[in-house]
């Protein structure tokens, strides 16, 4: 152990006398004997003077018999030698009454600069600005280990030199002066160790700081004497002091301010995830060294998600005084490498150069039945722009690590605006009054249905189009309020765009369960639109992968040690773990035999979601006979004629936002799906054009240079678009398919994604979350 208060050289010893005169007469005897006892009297005066010269720390359990003082704040410090009372920040860390007495008391010299101190502390800070605080941040050395790969020992720096990350990145022996130096930190690191902190560690000029200007730093990790742009007026929950970080991606905020919720993949700073707390047990009495380091990691990622983050990189920025700063490094590795395997870190389109998995796990091997990567995400560029067969929006970007991708490619999106005006056969616009008057009688009846699931269990399900027929004809007789004809297709407009949500008719979506997610935190933000496609990121994360195409697999037998996976070429594969993403429909119609089969509570749960499908039609025209009509918006929609023509071409979508290319893009959703499911390419276009022209009757529509029409339904290894609850099913099925089996099958993709399904960002984070498992198990 590295101590200033190892032993000094100046080790009690006894000094020995002489016996004197021996014994005479009786007066010789008697004063032989008042002399013995006048030389024991003098032993014990001794012994005091010896106890007086040293003393030990009086901190239960501390190793220190000997304290030095590390402060030397003044000509009265005891330095090695006696005090009246050590005070002790750590094994190893103590400072004398002497100095104590040089910074506390009014008519010392150093009062002024604790009072100072103390000041900037009260005023910025929420704990206690106690000596000892003073002390730890302001008069205990720096520690810095040296650069330099032969040697990479810790050096204690001289009082008066302030450690930089500059310098921590640079420093070689040698090169600053230093008092005291050693290889051997052990003590340090040591569990105990960390247990006889007096204060925890408190960061200077953290990265995370200018995130988190709104919180107290001393709640966050940081030292209220480096962050004098804390205050109450930033405490308020705003967003401001994110602008103080330059270059920073508006997509990304880490950390929820205070008095703040609901955001997707975001944190408290001033408080420990389960996760983080199952993973770090001895931060769970005391958190603040690993949320100084967790919000200096996350913080660092953010403002630069481009290269890989390593100890090497995080290590330098981690300023504070004393050996804590030792335990701080060599915890910075373990928080690193945990915030990394599950996804928070070091994720996206980089290389992640420190391999996750034990060595004979890293060979992995991806069977893919197409001929395509992708799955149902498929890109069209045959119409002059990319075109999303699949997904091509992104729901809510912040914090979405499909945005996170875009940054690290330097990929554009186009935020999609809010305006949406309804046309309707025979060319007039709605009157947007119209429009907003029954969006909110909308979102009325479904307040009604959320009001009425509250006490219903999964027993008392009904279909969510019976429970919203059943409130809007109970709301009509109450009020006496009489829709015009316009409004009623207007109603049915909203409902349309909600079976394309649901990606099914109404009547099959449970009514109790069909929004689950959303008593989730959902991505926040702009709704965007990837004019390149998802394939430019798919194609990314796919570089330096083992793709075997065209490998249908047939069957997966778990039931010995190793598992065998066969392909229905006859092709086998071995393997430890195998991470299972078919869509759910291939699971419900059992396409995959299981050796031996899936629990009976797993089948049950695939059975009680939905497999929901909506269908897409893309057209290139001559030219943008739209634009003055729909005057710059990214879409419009098309207000049905009748009941039974609702879901056919709801929403029309310009896909090139920057006006070069004519191409327009509609959806095929509810009852109308089936409609066309047997119709040829050319019928469903002729389809559309109807309603286009019906749209835009008071102009010329051109016929459509070329097109394409989704059939997802028939689509032989996805049949389906995205997944729903069904009547008497929950949301819980999710979490049950994501269940792995006996430590060897694991299960990813939208419908094993309980917070974000329907996505293509939940079925990554679906990747990312048994990634995670599989390394950890």
């Amino acid at each position: 152990m590295i101590d200033y208060s190892g032993n000094a050289s100046g080790a009690r010893r006894s000094k020995k006398r002489s016996s004197g005169d021996s014994p005479g007469d009786g007066q010789s005897v008697r004063s032989s004997g008042r002399q013995c006892k006048r030389k024991a009297t003098d032993t014990e005066e001794e012994d005091e003077q010896s106890e007086k010269k040293y003393r030990k720390c009086e901190k239960a359990g501390c190793s220190a018999t000997y304290p030095v003082c590390f402060a030397s704040s003044n000509e009265r410090c005891a330095k090695n030698g006696y005090t009246s009372r050590w005070y002790h920040l750590s094994c190893g860390e103590h400072f004398c009454n002497e100095c104590f007495d040089h910074y506390y008391r009014s008519h010392k010299d150093g009062y002024e600069t604790y009072a100072s101190w103390k000041k900037v502390w009260t005023s910025n800070g929420k704990s206690e600005p106690s000596l000892k605080a003073f002390m730890a941040d302001q008069q205990l050395p720096f520690w810095v280990q040296c650069t330099k790969p032969a040697c990479r020992k810790w050096r204690q720096l001289t009082k008066e030199i302030a450690l930089t990350p500059t310098m921590a990145m640079s420093y070689r022996c040698g090169f600053v002066l230093i008092l005291f130096c050693c290889a051997y930190l052990v003590s340090v690191i040591d569990s105990w160790w960390h247990s006889m902190l007096i204060l925890p560690p408190l960061l200077k000029d953290s990265p995370a700081s200018p995130f988190l200007a709104a919180y107290y730093p001393d709640c966050v990790g940081m030292s209220p004497s480096s962050c004098p742009g804390s205050g109450a007026e930033l405490r308020d929950g705003s967003l401001g002091c994110l602008e103080r970080v330059p270059g920073l991606s508006p997509y990304f905020q880490p950390f929820y301010q205070p008095n703040e919720c609901g955001k997707a993949l975001c944190v408290r700073p001033d408080m420990m995830e389960l996760d983080e707390l199952y993973e770090f047990p001895e931060f769970s009495r005391d958190p603040t060294m690993y949320l100084a380091l967790r919000n200096l990691i996350l913080a660092a990622w953010h403002r630069d998600c481009k290269e890989v983050l390593t100890p090497q990189k995080c290590a330098p920025h981690i300023v504070v005084r004393g050996l804590v700063r030792v335990r701080c490094v060599q915890e910075m590795d373990r928080v690193l490498h945990f915030m990394t395997r599950k996804g928070l870190i070091n994720t996206g389109v980089l290389a992640v150069s420190r391999p996750l998995l034990p060595e004979r796990y890293r060979s992995v091997v991806v069977l893919e039945a197409r001929e395509r990567i992708g799955g149902r995400v498929w890109d069209d560029a045959s119409l002059g722009v990319t075109v999303g067969q699949g997904a091509q929006i992104v729901n809510g970007c912040v914090n979405n690590p499909i945005a996170l991708m875009c940054e690290q490619m330097g990929i554009k999106m186009h935020k999609l605006g809010e305006r949406c005006d309804l046309f309707q056969e025979g060319g007039h616009m709605t009157d947007t009054a119209i429009d907003k008057r029954m969006e909110f009688h909308f979102n009325a009846i479904l307040d009604v249905v959320a009001e009425w699931r509250k006490d219903k269990t999964q027993n008392q399900d009904a279909p969510l189009g019976e429970k919203v027929k059943e409130v809007y004809k109970n709301f009509l007789q109450e009020s006496g309020i009489q829709f015009s004809e316009l409004e009623e297709k207007v109603m049915q407009f909203h409902l349309s765009n909600l079976e394309y949500a649901c990606g099914s008719t109404l009547d099959q979506v449970s009514a109790r369960s069909w929004d689950h997610n959303e008593f989730f935190a959902q991505f926040s933000g702009d709704h965007t639109l990837l004019t390149r496609g998802y394939s430019a990121l798919l194609l990314r994360l796919a570089q330096g992968l083992d793709i075997r195409t065209k490998c249908a697999v047939q069957s997966i037998d778990y039931s010995g040690d190793v598992i065998k996976v066969t392909s229905s070429k006859g092709s086998q594969w071995t393997a430890h773990k195998v991470l299972v993403t078919v869509p759910l429909t291939l699971l419900q119609k059992n396409l995959i035999q299981f050796y031996p089969p899936l629990p009976e509570r797993k089948l049950k749960a695939l059975n009680s979601l939905g497999a929901g499908i909506i269908e897409k039609i893309a057209l290139q025209f001559p030219y943008r006979f739209w634009d003055k009509k729909v005057q710059g918006a990214d879409y419009f929609g098309h207000v049905p004629p009748s009941p039974d023509q609702r879901g056919m071409f709801g929403v029309f979508y310009d896909l090139d936002p920057q006006g070069k290319q004519s191409v327009l893009m509609s959806v095929i959703t509810g009852d109308a799906v089936p409609f066309v499911r047997d119709m040829g390419e050319s019928e469903v276009v002729c389809e559309c054009m109807k309603v286009l022209r019906q749209l835009f009757k008071e102009q010329e529509v051109p016929e459509p240079l070329n097109y394409f029409v989704t059939q997802w339904s028939k689509d032989v290894w996805s049949q389906m678009s995205y997944s729903f609850v069904k009547t008497g099913g929950s949301g819980e099925a999710y979490d049950i398919i994501a269940e792995d089996v006996q430590g060897k099958l694991f299960f990813a993709g939208e419908a094993t994604n309980r917070h974000f399904p329907q996505t293509v960002t939940g079925a990554y984070l679906s990747g990312v979350r048994e990634a995670s498992k599989m390394s950890a198990v």
